[in-house]
């Protein structure tokens, strides 16, 4: 029997020769050729035609979902797609499988030779069963199809303060929301255009709303507002429904937007409201954390990796605030449990 042939898609050559290295090494698949973007991958099928795509979420120009959405319009086939963001039950992995992608496969973390081997042998099982037409369009991956049927925001806001250190943080958050997730905003402490190259392919994979802050938007379930102007501050305006409005104010802090701001607008309003403070440098944020959870919102502290700044984690804990302290791997389904109206009494 033939083996399986594999179009590989990443935009990052070190991944497209990780996973070449994987699938060649895979039982019973081959790896004809490999694109960066997806003019190339457009070509190569038209070229190659292969019998399996895996495909990267997140590329430059035309992003991995809206090339998978193409596909699936244009030459429907088996498509994997691989990603730092698509792990089972996000709202990322939701949303590739509504597209009809056959499964969502995480990229590799570490690449010790146990876990390589573990790689090779998965996906290569995976890319078999996808050719044979035992994975479908739109196919559970492990999970991955059930999350929403789970979650309803209760309306409560959620708003999150993210130094440059926490922007992968953030980045998993909201990859882990679907088209119910909660109204949340993100301030920012951090260049805007590192903000922006994080965020871009964000915009077009999530079933969620993803924009930048604007003056009199609503804050309502399936809408996340992004803040990073670096000219003005957000705050939150009680009423039907609550609203967004961007002020200018000179720095707190040392920063604008500032998240002590934001937390202390929150718990004036009277509004049910979630507060964290992910990995960042100095403590904008900590005293404004501290009033939130005063007024009973729910709070919490991003744990820092051993490499990141510890000036948030250590003044939160120097205030003795009473809070959950997270992992980064732990926030995204602390926050949906804590603002999911599904279950609650």
């Amino acid at each position: 029997m033939a083996n399986v042939k594999v179009l590989v898609v990443d935009d990052s050559a070190a991944m497209r020769a990780l996973f070449c290295d994987i699938l060649d090494n895979a039982k019973g698949v081959s790896v004809c050729g490999t694109a960066k973007n997806a003019d190339e991958a457009r070509e190569q099928l038209d070229k190659l035609k292969p019998d399996v795509l895996t495909l990267d979420v997140e590329m430059p120009g035309m992003s991995g979902m809206e090339f998978l959405d193409e596909v699936m319009t244009t030459r429907p086939m088996p498509v994997i797609m691989l990603s730092s963001i698509t792990q089972a039950g996000t709202g990322t992995a939701r949303r590739a499988l509504e597209l009809g992608a056959v499964h969502c496969f995480p990229k590799p973390l570490h690449t010790s030779r146990e876990e390589f081997d573990a790689t090779v042998r998965q996906l290569g099982d995976i890319v078999i069963k996808a050719a044979a037409g035992e994975l479908k369009p739109g196919g559970d991956s492990d999970g991955a199809g059930e999350g929403g049927a789970r979650y309803r925001s209760d309306g409560r806001i959620v708003a999150l303060a993210c130094g440059a250190a926490g922007i992968e943080s953030a980045r998993q958050v909201l990859a882990a929301y679907d088209a119910a997730c909660p109204p949340t905003i993100v301030v920012f402490d951090a260049d805007a255009d590192a903000v922006e190259n994080a965020m871009r392919a964000m915009r077009h994979s999530l079933p969620c709303q993803l924009g930048d802050a604007v003056d009199g938007v609503s804050l309502e379930p399936g809408k996340v507002w992004l803040a990073h102007d670096a000219t003005r501050h957000v705050v939150v305006e009680p009423g039907e429904p609550p609203r967004l409005r961007l002020i200018e104010r000179d720095p707190v802090n040392g920063c604008r937007p500032s998240a002590d701001l934001l937390f202390g607008s929150l718990a004036r309003s009277g509004l049910p409201a979630l507060g964290g403070l992910l990995t960042g440098s100095g403590t904008d944020g900590v005293r404004g954390l501290g009033i939130l959870a005063e007024t009973k919102g729910k709070v919490f502290v991003q744990r820092p990796a051993d490499y990141a700044p510890r000036d948030r984690y250590d003044a939160v804990r120097a205030n003795g605030l009473e809070l959950a302290d997270l992992r980064q791997e732990a926030i995204p389904d602390w926050i949906l449990e804590q603002t999911n109206a599904v279950g609650q009494g």
